[in-house]
């Protein structure tokens, strides 16, 4: 039995948005007949991970994605290979005049188990105090619970009999979590590129909400790319091929040490601030709207919180809440993601490390673009003499902005204006997606990432989304699923109002 929490969201959704979807109370008894199903879906997915990094299950993951479209009433999925880890094509056509893009990423991020609390691929219900039960597991939030809840929108369609107000193109990819190297051939291929021209935009689901309830809405996200900085005797032969024994540091060179020496020149010395030639004059500073935009976020949200989810007890430089997010959404960084050389375990080794390796991220902000930040990178190093530090890429894509007018966003706006949901307009995510292939040119669609409902843990131990609420204010699964039904509705009548 649904609990009464979840009955009285369900109710007050259901109420304010009657109007703008015919019927609607025969789709939300369509998702809760099938809630069970939904969430033993969602299990089962968690357990079949793909892991671009890995090369775990690339292949399968895919036939995995195609047959969950299949099934949720796509006509057509279809696996689309790129070169690396394959994507899946789908389409829905209900003889619509309005078409909606959908973008899936089936990959997840790698994850050690002794780090959870519960197995990661167990997909287990837990209690979360002050959240509900809750659905922990590696891909959870990020972004399996929020596709999920898409579809099962789509299945609450397919269970009344009812055509959707809008046709759908799906495209979805295994390498999100490898910053999307292979995406762009993806979306470049003709029937691909030629379905996604109709869509009135392109959308992410995604989990929002805080736990006030206050949704999160984008109107953008930076851009990432991925590298790695190597040193070693396969970068020059005055490092050893191999560990050798401590005491000839005395006459070889450290490749751990020459690979510090090159990553403290890419940051000044407060350790933050990007110091790479040329790194800010492409960089868009904010406009006063977007700074407005921010502010009014900042209202929405609790600082104290924020922080508590984070681990930390202060900003950069100690700065105030605005200015932080300020800088949040506005500075490019470039981040070391790990570093790696030598001996690690108990105790000393005495070795002189043959190779160092350091993994790191750039955040983008327009108007830069990924071969600009590589191409700097690389005109850097080179012109400090680190001609023995290899740089290896291994994904990336720029920045992505939406005007906030655009029919996607308005309709986004409607949907949670409609349901009572209050929201908070942000210029631009953090993080990132490859909205960008989207975004730019040749298609020039309106993206963004939309849904309510809440989780947490992305990329980290104990990851999870929230499947059933006990807080009257903040989405559960179903919950979740009936706003997309709402926002179908919504889109296809603000799409076509638009032209």
């Amino acid at each position: 039995m649904r609990n009464l929490t979840a009955l009285l969201t369900a109710s007050l959704l259901s109420s304010q948005a009657t109007a703008q979807t015919p019927r609607r109370t025969e789709l939300e008894r369509a998702v809760a007949a099938r809630h069970d199903q939904t969430v033993e879906a969602l299990r089962k997915w968690i357990a079949f991970p793909t892991i671009a990094a890995e090369k775990r299950n690339v292949v399968e993951g895919a036939d995995y994605m195609r047959r969950l479209a299949l099934d949720a009433g796509f006509q057509q999925a279809k696996i689309v290979q790129s070169g690396g880890v394959p994507g899946v094509f789908a389409t829905l056509d209900a003889g619509a005049p309005v078409t909606v893009g959908v973008y899936f990423m089936y990959d997840v991020k790698q994850f050690d188990p002794a780090e959870w609390s519960s197995p990661p691929l167990d997909g287990r219900l837990i209690e979360r105090p002050g959240e509900g039960q809750v659905m922990m597991g590696r891909g959870a939030v990020n972004q399996k619970g929020p596709e999920m809840a898409f579809l099962a929108a789509l299945h609450a369609f397919k269970a009344t009999g009812r055509k959707l107000p809008v046709n759908l193109v799906l495209v979805a990819e295994g390498e999100e979590e490898i910053a999307s190297p292979n995406f762009p051939t993806i979306v470049s291929q003709p029937e691909v590129a030629a379905a996604l021209r109709r869509t009135a935009g392109v959308f992410i689901p995604s989990a929002s909400q805080n736990k006030q309830g206050v949704a999160g809405m984008t109107l953008g996200a930076k851009g990432a790319v991925e590298f790695q900085l190597i040193v070693g005797g396969e970068t020059s032969d005055k490092y050893p091929k191999a560990d050798v024994h401590s005491s000839t540091h005395a006459r070889i060179e450290s490749p751990a040490w020459r690979l510090v020496k090159a990553l403290d020149t890419l940051v000044a010395d407060d350790g933050h601030t990007p110091a790479i030639d040329g790194w800010f004059e492409n960089v868009k500073p904010l406009t006063a709207r977007q700074k407005e935009l921010v502010a009014i976020g900042i209202r929405n949200a609790n600082e104290a919180d924020v922080k508590a989810e984070l681990g930390v007890g202060r900003w950069i430089d100690d700065e105030d809440f605005q200015t932080s997010s300020e800088r949040l959404v506005s500075q490019p960084t470039v981040n070391i993601q790990g570093l790696v050389s030598g001996y690690t375990g108990v105790g000393g080794k005495t070795v002189l490390p043959g190779r160092a390796e350091a993994k790191l991220e750039f955040r983008l902000v327009p108007d830069m673009t990924k071969d600009e930040a590589v191409a700097k990178l690389k005109r850097h190093l080179e012109k400090r003499g680190f001609d023995d530090v290899k740089v290896v890429l291994s994904g990336g894509y720029g920045p992505n902005q939406t005007d906030e007018t655009s029919p996607l966003i308005q309709a986004q706006k409607r949907v949670l204006e409609r349901a009572g949901i209050g929201y908070s307009l942000s210029p631009r995510s953090a993080g990132s997606w490859p909205g960008v292939v989207f975004n730019g040119a040749p298609l020039n669609l309106p993206v963004s990432q939309f849904g309510i409902g809440r989780g947490s843990g992305a990329h980290a131990p104990d990851e999870w989304f929230l499947i059933r609420s006990s807080n009257s204010k903040v989405a559960g699964l179903d919950e979740a699923s009936l706003l997309y039904v709402d926002f179908l509705y919504e889109m296809a009548a603000t799409a076509k109002a638009s032209r």
